[in-house]
């Protein structure tokens, strides 16, 4: 059984997620720690928990979502692994974050995969990636069946959707990738969203405004 850890960082209140298992691996997702008391903060609650990181994975590369990555690359010796689709903003996230005002180092080089369709395990569990562009190009999601969770990033919020104005991101493309990839899942799949509070497959099926149409 996978627990979810849920923590929030950053100047954009990032929902970071570590997914553990019973032997207690790790798999860390889209830390977004920005500030250095966030860093030991996050470095503190793993060793509370006695968690073992072995994978970094992301749900998409905008600033926000990518903030810790040095960070765990430096003190966990992991690289952090994205679809290809959103490499050209991983690679350009320090730029942008300089453009904000926030300050990043140039990040370190990703590992190119999370196809859709391709498993990712660690410990006894495994979790299926959900190719879902339109908030990015190369957004993805990680469901879990047996569990009955998503990590939907910024595709899916409680009563809202992913923002679709930045570069490469596209509202038809975003819609489409919703209700094709996400609401065919069952509807007591726990959201686990990139920001602000989780959600339900079936609560926003029938209230999401978004998606009435």
């Amino acid at each position: 059984m996978i627990t979810v850890h849920q923590l929030t960082y950053g100047p954009f209140a990032e929902n970071t997620y570590i997914l553990s298992d019973a032997d207690n691996q790790a798999i860390i997702i889209d830390p977004g720690m920005y500030h250095p008391q966030e860093n030991t903060a996050f470095f503190e609650y793993l060793n509370a928990k006695s968690l073992v990181p072995v994978r970094m994975i992301l749900t998409h590369a905008h600033l926000d979502h990518v903030f810790g990555v040095n960070w765990v690359n430096s003190n966990y010796n992991l690289s952090p692994e994205l679809n290809q689709d959103d490499k050209i903003i991983y690679d350009n996230a320090a730029l942008v974050a300089n453009q904000y005002g926030l300050q990043m180092e140039k990040l370190v080089p990703a590992t190119i995969g999370l196809e859709d369709g391709s498993q990712i395990a660690f410990g006894g569990s495994t979790l299926d990636v959900i190719f879902a562009p339109g908030h990015s190009p190369g957004s993805v999601c990680f469901y879990s069946k047996e569990d009955g969770f998503v990590i939907g990033g910024d595709v899916l919020f409680q009563g809202s959707i992913g923002r679709t104005d930045l570069p490469g991101g596209n509202f038809e493309t975003l819609i489409t990738s919703i209700k094709s990839r996400l609401l065919v899942l069952p509807d007591n799949t726990i959201v686990y969203s990139g920001h602000g509070p989780l959600t339900n497959i079936g609560q926003e099926r029938i209230s999401n405004p978004f998606l009435q149409a």
